[in-house]
This record gives structure tokens, sequence and C-alpha cells, in this order.
């Protein structure tokens, strides 16, 4: 009936993995008050600032209702600000503030050493195939 365990199926392996690693970040990263989702947010600010919401949005792989409760609570805290879209006045472009680049910095810190502890063990090459074959697996499901 079953053709394998769930613990040896891929989708299995991928959740679990990814749970661990968003737990242990989101403990690490605690103390200075952010989720691992406000996280990604800012991440994607310091890559590329002034995203629209919706930019935003879907480079951070959530809905619009999400994002909003996501930024509301970066707005709160003085790490994000919004400015009307020149081009769409539908349209928000968020923007780090002073405080969002500083935190920033010491989030970076936290998160390289969470994958640091995360891939120990594991050599450059292992982990450029792990990537590798996850992206493909990403590709396969669009």
């Amino acid at each position: 009936m079953l053709d394998q365990p769930l613990d040896e199926t891929l989708g299995f392996i991928i959740t679990r993995t990814s749970m661990r690693y968003k737990n242990e970040l989101g403990r690490r990263l605690k103390p200075c008050d952010v989720t691992p989702e406000q996280w990604v947010a800012l991440y994607r600010l310091g890559e590329q600032d002034g995203l629209t919401q919706k930019e935003l949005a879907d480079r951070i792989f959530k809905d619009q209702p999400n994002t909003t409760r996501i930024l509301d609570k970066l707005e709160q805290k003085g790490l994000i600000s919004r400015s009307d879209s020149p081009a769409d006045r539908r349209a928000l472009h968020i923007h780090l503030t002073d405080a969002g680049r500083r935190l920033l910095e010491r989030l970076m810190a936290i998160s390289r050493q969470v994958r640091e502890d995360a891939c120990r063990g594991i050599s450059e090459r292992e982990l450029a195939s792990l990537k590798g074959t996850l992206n493909k697996v990403w590709s396969n499901l669009e």
C-alpha cells in the first residue's frame, strides 16, 4: 500500500528541515524582536530598497494580506517606511530606514551563524549540489 516510510519522502524531509531551520533562526532572532518572516522582508529590501509591496510579496512568497501584516509590524518598529509611487498612485514603495539598515547588519551576522551551524560538516561541493538539486525540484513544480 505505502511505497516508502513518510520519513524517507522528499516532501517530508524538505518540510522537516525547513521547519527546524526556521525555528532555529527564529530563536536566534528573538532578542532582536524580529521574526523569520520579517527578516526575509528586511533582507529583500537590503537587496533592493524601494520595492513596491506587490514586488516584495512576490519575492518573499507571501500573499498581500500577510505581506501587509509583516510590513505593518516593521513600520511600527521604525525599520521601514512606505512612500507613494509616482508611477501608480495605488502602489506603495517600501524603504529601509536608517534603523532598519543598522538592524539588518546585525541580523545578517545572526543569519550567517545559523547557516554555518546548519552546514557544519557539509563540503562546499555538497552544498552546491544540494542547492542545485533543490532548485531543480522547485523548477519542476512550476
